[in-house]
């Protein structure tokens, strides 16, 4: 049907110019007057043309403009959840960097204490060990200084012997007789 649609359109578009000239060769062409077998046929191929455009033409360009339109819609409906997208991903990079932030200014103050704390614990151990040092060359110079009063004691009871045997006149070496110089350097040291 619609291929002999269009050839009776073809027909029509053909047979008018020759409809148009057949009223030419009469009289002169004046493009004021009206001719109504042209102006009829004009109208009948636009009619014509209206119909057969309107059953199989305006279906398929409306359907492309409304497909078109959808696309279009589609496309600003897919920016519009893009964007929004983005502008959730940017608030979430910058809660990200700003918990990075005070994550590292966390790290360096817990670093700054921990530091404080192994400088304090250093210096205590320091403390300790000089206290130490300290307690222990005590120690030696109180076992130096009563081995030096040893020394003394034992000399001071050789030369009170010595002193007493040349004041008596015998020799007193026994161990009675040092056990009592002894004693007696110990009450002089007692009253001191």
């Amino acid at each position: 049907m619609t291929k002999s649609l269009w050839l009776a359109l073809l027909a029509l578009t053909a047979a008018t110019p020759a409809f148009a000239q057949e009223g030419a060769e009469h009289a002169a062409p004046n493009p004021l007057t009206p001719e109504f077998g042209l102006m009829f046929w004009t109208i009948v191929v636009f009619v014509l043309l209206l119909v057969i455009l309107g059953k199989f033409a305006w279906p398929q360009i409306l359907g492309a403009v409304e497909a078109r339109e959808q696309a279009l819609e589609a496309q600003l409906a897919q920016a519009q959840k893009d964007r929004e997208e983005a502008a959730a991903l940017l608030a979430e990079h910058k809660k990200l960097v700003a918990d990075a932030r005070g994550q590292a200014h966390q790290i360096v103050a817990d670093a700054h204490a921990l530091a404080e704390r192994e400088r304090a614990v250093a210096m205590e151990k320091l403390k300790e060990e000089q206290e130490a040092y300290l307690a222990r060359a005590r120690s030696e110079i109180q076992a130096e200084r009563e081995r030096a009063v040893q020394e003394l004691r034992r000399e001071a009871v050789e030369l009170s012997l010595a002193a007493a045997t040349k004041l008596v006149g015998a020799r007193l070496d026994g161990d009675a007789d040092r056990r009592i110089v002894t004693d007696y350097l110990a009450s002089l040291e007692g009253q001191h």
